[in-house]
């Protein structure tokens, strides 16, 4: 699991295949370094309505997953979103990725559920073409 914190910049619509496959991409800058970075998430499925909420630049924190795949001889990489939520002046400055959650935090104390607990092994359909 990996966590990054931004502004909105982009929304896209819900788009559906032929194979009943529907995602949803989004683009969150941050500014954790000297540069600020696009990065653009993807949701899939049922987590579509995930992004309703949202406005354009509003804060948000953003918990990830990297999924990569080869497909007719072409590797694609996606960063998989699978929660997002409101931006918090006190969660602290914008960040990039961070370390896998497996690794204890210096100031993490409180008792969130882990991101297993959080999603079902079902969620991402490992199956499906990267588009």
């Amino acid at each position: 699991m990996y966590e990054t914190a931004g502004k909105l910049k982009w929304i896209g619509t819900t788009q559906s295949f032929a194979s009943g496959f529907t995602k949803r991409e989004f683009v969150v800058t941050t500014a954790a370094d000297k540069y600020p970075q696009d990065l653009k998430f993807e949701v899939v499925k049922d987590k579509c309505p995930l992004l309703d909420p949202f406005e354009l630049g509003q804060d948000v924190q953003v918990s990830f997953d990297i999924r990569g795949n080869e497909y007719n001889g072409k590797y694609y990489v996606n960063l998989a979103c699978w929660k997002i939520q409101a931006g918090d002046a006190s969660a602290g400055p914008s960040s990039g990725a961070r370390e896998p959650a497996g690794r204890p935090a210096a100031a993490s104390s409180s008792n969130e559920p882990s991101a297993a607990d959080l999603r079902g092994n079902d969620d991402f359909d490992h199956d499906e073409p990267p588009f």
